[in-house]
Parts: structure tokens; C-alpha cells; sequence
């Protein structure tokens, strides 16, 4: 059960273009959006904020959802590995890569790049921060510095995120509830205090 209600979208009319732009980017309207639009100016911002991080820029859009699920695992945010794991897929990821996501640094299916951006994604994802030197060099191996911006701030990103839905314990929509109950449960995934009533 959420700690805080989300509002509902019919009573907020006036926020509908973020609504409909947040909901394009996901394919669902994520009730942490819905509880943030009690503070509106805090929902507005960081829908900006995220649209920014997550669009693809010199890091493809895959590997960016990964890095984002294995720093939510990281965090232990079952919410966020159900969001971003899904997004994964629709935006193309291969299903035994996702399946396989929590071996990364054995599995032939991932790069010695995308080793190098989960392992510092997997580190910050830890409290405290766990990335080392040693690790940010090999990631400056695979990654200039305008990339390794761009996945730090996903890195960061659902830094706030993770904390947000914990916190709030944001119940799961119906679509990356049942996404994530059907593929990632293998894995270990539990939606836990996530799955609602």
C-alpha cells in the first residue's frame, strides 16, 4: 500500500501535456509521477530532468535502461527494476540480456563496455558509493567524458527515483507489475512492498 495516495489524473487536467509526454516515453503513467503532482512544480521538473538524462544521446537508449536497472537493483528499488527493465525491452533490448542483466560481468552476451558501465552502475548503486578509480578508468577506456556524463546522470537520476519509491512505496501499474512478476521473478525480482493491495 503507497505511503501517500498518487492523485488521480482526471483531477489534473491541467498537467495532461506532461502526463501524456512521461506516459510516450514509458508506455504507462508511473504513479511516482501522479504522487509528485501534489507538488506540481516538483513533478514538472524533474519530467524535464528525466526526459533530458534518459533520451539517447551519444549512449544508446538500451543501455541506458540497463544501467538504470542494475543501480535500482543495486539500490534494492523493485519498483524501478520493473520501470526500467520493461522500457528496456520495448526500446529493444534483447530478453536473455535482460534475463541475464545480474551476470553481466560473465555473460558472453554483454560488451567489455557495457561491463564497465554496469559495474560503476552496480557500485553507485550502493550506500555507500562503492565505485572505485579502478573502475571509473576502465569505464574511460570504453566511454569519453560527454558519455560518461550521460550515464552518471542516469547513474543519478534514479539515485532520486530509487529513493523516491522506497520511500513513498510506489505501488507498481498493472503493465511492468505484470512484465516484471513474468520475467524477472527468475532472477530473484519480488515486487514486495511494491505490488499494492
Amino acid at each position: 500500500m503507497p505511503r501517500i495516495e498518487p492523485l488521480p489524473r482526471e483531477s489534473l487536467p491541467q498537467y495532461e501535456d506532461t502526463f501524456r509526454a512521461v506516459e510516450s516515453a514509458l508506455g504507462v503513467l508511473p504513479n511516482s509521477t501522479l504522487t509528485m503532482a501534489r507538488r506540481p512544480e516538483i513533478m514538472e521538473a524533474f519530467a524535464r530532468l528525466n526526459a533530458v538524462v534518459m533520451a539517447e544521446g551519444t549512449v544508446g537508449g538500451v543501455l541506458k535502461q540497463l544501467v538504470a536497472t542494475v543501480v535500482s537493483g543495486a539500490a534494492g528499488c523493485a519498483y524501478c527494476q520493473a520501470h526500467t527493465a520493461h522500457v528496456a525491452e520495448q526500446r529493444g533490448a534483447d530478453a536473455r540480456k535482460l534475463a541475464a542483466v545480474w551476470e553481466f560481468e560473465s555473460s558472453p552476451l554483454f560488451t567489455d563496455a557495457e561491463r564497465a558501465a554496469l559495474r560503476v552502475a552496480r557500485g553507485a548503486g550502493l550506500t555507500p558509493n562503492a565505485v572505485t578509480d579502478d573502475e571509473m578508468a576502465d569505464l574511460r577506456r570504453h566511454f569519453d567524458d560527454d558519455q560518461i556524463v550521460e550515464i552518471v546522470a542516469v547513474i543519478a537520476n534514479f539515485g532520486f527515483l530509487n529513493r523516491w519509491n522506497d520511500t513513498m512505496a510506489t505501488q507498481l501499474e498493472r503493465s511492468p507489475l505484470a512484465w516484471a512478476t513474468d520475467r524477472l521473478q527468475d532472477a530473484g525480482w519480488e515486487a514486495g512492498k511494491h505490488a499494492g493491495s
